[in-house]
């Protein structure tokens, strides 16, 4: 027994910010899509991630929804902490650049835009597994997928969207292998921890002390998430409570930190990558699909978002007016603020972690590199823009 294709104007794979936003931006421009997860929607919200946001995505967030929990549940933060050499140097953020940034985790993000989403009568099917996409080079691109009982799924579509994450099933059908990009694999990793605990700082730390790097953040006013320097290879499980926060504390030197119940540890890898092409025919990456960055920016929603920003104004323009201007143009314009964010996040690693390689040299060059921005208002400035978010195109 055949299946029966279901019909839309747009299939977007991945029901993550950036998949969720692009639906809501389509449907305001009266284009309908289907959105597909292999999660759950409980796994979804469930799954605690990081979130700084930057101006233009609480300003997008706002605009979508004026009374949206960023405001109320987010944390405004007007800088950020550079510390090194025992001292610490704050950048302000509204002083140089006129915005600020707020820490809201992504796991939030998504049950606004779920909710908002659902309530709107989006057709979004959690449970259903992409296997693959086909036709992108005709008019009339599928998705094809399993549903959660394990029967085949096929999307009939105008366009395809992957907003599937690094592990993207849309991106072999675009680039012709799931790997063909730019790549670079860090030989550090950070060590992470989730702790109950009132905030040691009231805004993030980035510490790069002579024994290696911290980063003291936090999620709310009772959980605290902070990262060290480690080795990609580390065991979470390996250290002791005690020997966490013996770590951690060595490594802000000048800030007495306050200590909780550790719930959660684990270890994120470095890793960056650009795919080798964002768009052929009918479908587009957005997002981790597309491309990924070091966590030390702050960059990877954000950076997903301002992909959505351009993505559904070039889908307004081909679906709605039969104009293939914009989508031609998609991957050009997207890629100088992916190249420019990967700078970005480049640049605060190199500066901030110590490499294995590293010698003394290397060393008393690095706190030159810091006291070059730190001392200089035009270093502080170009943090600053960088962090809070260049203007979404």
């Amino acid at each position: 027994m055949s299946t029966e294709p279901i019909r839309t104007r747009v299939a977007i794979v991945g029901a993550g910010p950036a998949g969720l936003i692009l639906s809501h931006l389509l449907a305001d421009a009266g284009i309908e899509s289907v959105v597909i997860d292999q999660r759950s929607r409980e796994e979804i919200e469930s799954t605690i991630r990081a979130g700084i946001l930057e101006q233009g995505t609480v300003d997008l967030l706002t605009a979508i929804d004026p009374n949206n929990r960023v405001h109320t549940v987010g944390d405004r933060h007007d800088g950020i902490e550079l510390r090194f050499q025992s001292e610490g140097h704050r950048i302000d953020f509204p002083g140089l650049v006129g915005r600020s940034v707020w820490l809201y985790p992504q796991h939030e993000v998504l049950k606004d835009m779920l909710a908002l989403r659902l309530a709107s009568g989006q057709d979004l099917r959690f449970g259903v597994t992409a296997s693959r996409v086909e036709g992108i080079d005709t008019d009339r691109p599928r998705v094809i997928a399993t549903d959660a009982d394990g029967s085949e799924l096929i999307i009939d579509a105008d366009f395809v969207v992957g907003a599937d994450g690094s592990r993207s099933v849309v991106r072999p059908a675009i680039t012709g292998d799931s790997r063909s990009g730019y790549f670079r694999e860090y030989p550090f990793a950070w060590f992470g921890i989730l702790c109950e605990a009132p905030a040691s700082a009231d805004e993030l730390i980035y510490s790069n002390s002579d024994n290696g790097f911290a980063l003291i953040s936090q999620r709310s006013p009772e959980v605290q998430r902070m990262y060290f320097q480690c080795e990609p290879d580390a065991d979470p499980l390996a250290m002791s409570e005690a020997e966490i926060w013996e770590t951690l504390q060595s490594r802000v030197p000048g800030t007495t930190l306050k200590e909780g119940p550790i719930f959660q540890r684990d270890v994120l890898r470095f890793r960056s990558f650009v795919a080798h092409e964002l768009r052929r025919g009918r479908a587009a990456l957005v997002g981790d699909a597309a491309h990924t960055v070091p966590p030390t920016g702050a960059k990877g929603m954000n950076l997903a978002i301002a992909d959505v920003v351009l993505l559904s104004r070039a889908l307004r323009a081909l679906l709605g007016e039969g104009d293939d201007r914009l989508i031609d143009g998609y991957a050009e314009l997207a890629l100088k603020r992916i190249w420019k964010a990967q700078h970005f996040s480049w640049w605060m690693t190199s500066m901030l972690h110590q490499l294995p390689e590293s010698g003394e040299f290397d060393r008393r060059r690095q706190l030159g590199e810091l006291r070059s921005v730190t001392d200089s208002e035009a270093g502080r400035t170009y943090l600053a823009e960088a962090y809070t978010g260049w203007p979404l195109s």
